[in-house]
């Protein structure tokens, strides 16, 4: 491999490694995972999100607030 071609590796390993950092830093419990473990957290907290979304969505549909 070359030499520029590893320069872009590295690179590319530093970006991941950063945003994997701020993922770590905005899912709760995520500080200290590893990515595998991270990944399945961060799915599992877009749920939890989505499930709050849907039931805030529906409770305010159903109220009746003049």
């Amino acid at each position: 491999m070359g030499s520029e071609n590893m320069k872009m590796v590295r690179g590319r390993r530093r970006r991941i490694k950063r945003k994997i950092k701020k993922l770590q830093k905005i899912i709760p419990g995520g500080q200290g995972l590893n990515p595998d473990s991270l990944f399945v957290r961060t799915a599992d907290y877009i749920l939890l999100l989505r499930l709050q979304i849907h039931f805030l969505q529906t409770t305010l549909s159903h109220s009746h607030i003049p």
